[in-house]
């Protein structure tokens, strides 16, 4: 194997690795950054040495003793530190009595540690962009480049947002812990919300030329079913993994051959990928099957297994669609909601009853620089011959998107309008 490849090779061996070797890491030395530290020194190790050795039989194995060494090292500089010589034999023995051996710490491919790694970086003490970045660095073994390339963002933003999370998670001595009883729904809220963030951003990126970004999409699906694993006993987690799973199922028919973003309706469904639908409708029944009243999550994905359970869009039962978005109100109250409910109306009711709740929201004012309330308000106007009044909003949403691709297909409906009115 030529050098090239074997930096290839560790590369993706970090990737799949490194959320282990930092999560056991982090349990022994109680600090993220330090352990994120001490798993890039493993990391430098493997660069300097298997250009030279060969990749090993067991390369993670390997990673791991080579954390587990730096780990012990870091533990006992400490210890010199603060404690004379002759005290180190105690304190490491007193530590041992307390705390399981690093093995035991590192060797559980998914189980505690991880589990604590994920409620940490997600903590709310952070703002919601610091535990993005943080759970990307951290969790999806992205590079700081990655991340900034994914998010159109400053490296050196990115990298400010990361050493800052990892500082404040130090200075407010956050826990590394997973919290239970009440205070885990909260937090786990907050595990959830980050995950479908980063999703959503690969869905239908918020800003630039791309109308996908898959890579954030499988990032976050990865994140989504290790989560399950962790806790199957959680519906909303299986009503997470459900939704990105549909959702993502559509990906392939979402762009024409120019990278054209293709609307939900007009999409070629021989396209969408049936491994998984068939992988999100059985999250689905699982989430549903724990818990008598849906979360937000599980609604949302039933919602979604709507749209995957009709073979054409003329079958999608509207009414139903309508109906559940009518439960999202009552569960996660949201003028986006309303909006989203309107459209079903529209499509159940006629655009005549879906246009009276937009117009009902345009006075409620909050979403007033929400590009996709002109869209929807111009697709509905449109519909009911009103094409004056429909170009006018499309060249409105069109101002107000910073998706490329996105404004291009606006104005292309503007000019429609104008071209039939």
């Amino acid at each position: 194997m030529t050098a090239p490849d074997i930096h290839q090779t560790i590369s993706a061996l970090w990737r799949i690795e490194s959320p282990r070797l930092i999560a056991g890491l982090a349990r022994i030395v109680r600090d993220i950054g330090v352990a994120e530290d001490l798993a890039q020194d493993a990391l430098v190790t493997a660069l300097e040495q298997w250009p030279t050795t060969g990749v090993p039989d067991k390369p993670g194995a390997w990673l791991m003793a080579a954390a587990k060494n730096r780990a012990i090292d870091h533990v006992r500089r400490n210890t010199m530190s603060e404690r004379k010589h002759e005290e180190l034999g105690r304190e490491i023995q007193a530590r041992e009595m307390i705390t399981p051996d690093f093995d035991s710490a590192l060797d559980d491919p998914v189980g505690d540690d991880l589990l604590r790694l994920v409620f940490t970086a997600c903590h709310p003490v952070l703002p919601p962009e610091a535990r993005v970045a943080l759970t990307l660095r951290l969790l999806g073994g992205l590079t700081t480049d990655e991340i900034a390339r994914a998010y159109l963002t400053p490296d050196a933003t990115i990298a400010q947002r990361i050493v800052r999370a990892k500082r404040t998670l130090t200075e407010k001595q956050v826990p590394y812990e997973v919290p239970r009883g009440l205070e885990l729904g909260a937090r786990l809220a907050s595990v959830l919300e980050v995950i479908y963030l980063i999703f959503n951003e690969g869905y239908t990126a918020t800003a630039g030329d791309d109308w996908l970004r898959p890579a954030l999409c499988e990032d976050a699906l990865r994140l989504g079913r290790v989560l399950a694993g962790l806790m199957p006993d959680e519906s909303e987690v299986h009503g997470l993994v459900a939704l990105m799973e549909i959702q993502a199922s559509r990906s392939r028919a979402r762009t024409g051959p120019g990278g054209e973003p293709i609307v939900l309706l007009e999409q070629d469904r021989s396209r969408w990928d049936p491994l998984l639908i068939g992988r999100g409708l059985a999250a689905l029944e699982r989430a549903e099957s724990l818990r008598d009243a849906r979360g937000r999550y599980t609604l949302q994905a039933a919602i979604a297994a709507c749209h995957a359970r009709a073979r054409t869009a003329d079958a999608t039962d509207w009414p139903r669609i309508a109906a559940l978005y009518e439960d999202l109100a009552r569960v996660t109250p949201s003028p986006v909601v309303e909006l989203n409910r309107a459209v079903a109306v529209g499509m159940a009711s006629g655009p005549a009853a879906g246009l009276e709740m937009v117009d009902a929201l345009v006075a409620e004012g909050s979403l007033a620089r929400y590009h996709l309330l002109q869209a929807v308000r111009g697709d509905l106007l449109e519909k009911l011959g009103r094409y004056a009044e429909a170009r006018a909003e499309f060249e409105m949403s069109a101002s107000l998107t910073r998706n490329e691709r996105e404004r291009t297909l606006l104005l292309n409906r503007a000019r429609a309008c104008a071209a039939r009115g």
